[in-house]
């Protein structure tokens, strides 16, 4: 795939960034040696490669799963109006 100065000042005009003549020419230079990359990237062969999110094999940390009070139940509910076992004190709404 080729770029020419057409396409990087249209592309600049979507972008809204303002660009010059001379600086349209340089930008093509530097987006068809982009794109020749990627044409690189996409002729190696990755079959059977799996899928990583890092370069490095790491596992996720993980906090044990388990259900408490968090610790300070008079403080969570000590500016409360109304508390009853440390439990928020509520009007009923629904008749």
């Amino acid at each position: 795939m080729s770029v020419d100065t057409a396409t990087v000042k249209r592309v600049a005009h979507l972008a809204r960034i303002a660009v010059t003549e001379e600086e349209a020419e340089k930008m093509t230079g530097e987006l068809n040696a982009i794109l020749g990359f990627v044409e690189q990237l996409d002729e190696v062969d990755v079959a059977g490669v799996e899928p990583m999110t890092s370069v490095v094999a790491v596992t996720m940390k993980k906090r044990a799963d388990g259900v408490t009070d968090g610790g300070y139940p008079d403080d969570v509910v000590g500016n409360a109006p109304e508390t009853e076992d440390h439990f928020f004190v509520v009007p009923k709404v629904v008749e």
